[in-house]
């Protein structure tokens, strides 16, 4: 009898690079992992995996066999996906990550109401500011600002990410308001460690594009944590307006340099491409693009942003 059950769990092995990986991926033991291995090589009589103490690799038959079952499971993957769109109700678990700020302050709100609407839908939501390859995390989609690299990736636009420079009302009391991009330089600048440049501000002005090398005794991987020094007066940083919002309409942090514009970028919805895209992915996003893919969101009118 053909091995089917053991193709996804040796994909996840070959791709993953070990057995402890392949489990956390696919939510099992290292144990039952071990087990559907080990039935494979004994139904193809080979052995598919060199085994060390540090580490494991594809044998000769082990890589062959790969290609063969990357290709099966692409095909189930598929006609699974064909059998639910005639369905018409979507089901399913769907893997989803997210930017951590992003994820935190506007779609965990969203949530319970999009579990409601579709409660064959159990949701697995992994927040993290790094960006992971799908494929090997084994998402079925992912939620990412600002510019996509060139990828097989098929990617949907749902909002624009506009940023504003921003302090606290008790530092620029304290240290002067800039007038100009050049008056930073005498500023406590706070960075956001993964922009491509986190050094480097770059400003649209009434004269054209002007960089700015500033520095600063804080530099963080976290949007909010970044919000948080800001709000404590440390200095002036880059916010995305989906975090600095809310903070400006309540004064408690105000724009500065308000007349140059910081470079724009996007939010999108990223997934595999697929034939037939399944329907608890396109459920999910088509809500956010009706709660929140506007050229004009929200909290682009809470940080004062014109229309």
């Amino acid at each position: 009898m053909i091995e089917i059950g053991a193709i996804p769990v040796f994909v996840a092995v070959a791709e993953s690079g070990g057995f402890a990986a392949a489990a956390r991926r696919l939510g099992i033991t290292k144990s039952a992992v071990s087990k559907r291995i080990g039935g494979l090589e004994a139904h193809l009589g080979t052995q598919l995996f060199h085994r060390s103490t540090r580490s494991i690799s594809l044998t000769e038959a082990g890589e062959i066999y790969l290609t063969h079952a990357v290709l099966a499971l692409g095909s189930a993957q598929e006609a699974e996906d064909a059998v639910a769109a005639l369905q018409g109700q979507p089901v399913g678990h769907l893997r989803i990550s997210a930017p951590m700020s992003f994820g935190r302050l506007h779609i965990a709100p969203l949530l319970t109401e999009f579990l409601a609407i579709y409660p064959d839908i159990t949701l697995d939501l992994t927040m993290d500011d790094r960006v992971v390859d799908l494929v090997d995390a084994g998402l079925d989609m992912a939620i990412r600002a600002g510019t996509l690299p060139d990828s097989a990736l098929i990617a949907r636009r749902l909002a624009p990410i506009h940023s504003v420079l921003v302090a606290a009302p008790e530092y620029l009391s304290r240290q002067g308001d800039p007038r100009q991009p050049e008056d930073l330089l005498t500023h406590n600048c706070l960075h956001y460690a993964y922009s491509r440049d986190p050094m480097e501000w770059v400003f649209q002005g009434p004269h054209g594009e002007v960089r700015t090398r500033t520095t600063g005794t804080l530099r963080i991987n976290n949007s909010e944590t970044l919000c948080t020094a800001l709000l404590d007066g440390l200095g002036i940083g880059r916010l995305p307006t989906f975090v600095a919002g809310s903070h400006v309409a309540a004064g408690r942090l105000v724009r500065v340099l308000s007349e140059y514009a910081l470079p724009e970028q996007a939010l999108y919805a990223v997934f595999p491409e697929r034939q037939h895209m399944p329907m608890k992915v396109r459920a999910f996003v088509d809500f956010l693009a009706e709660r929140i893919g506007k050229d004009r969101p929200f909290w682009d009118t809470e940080a004062g942003l014109g229309g």
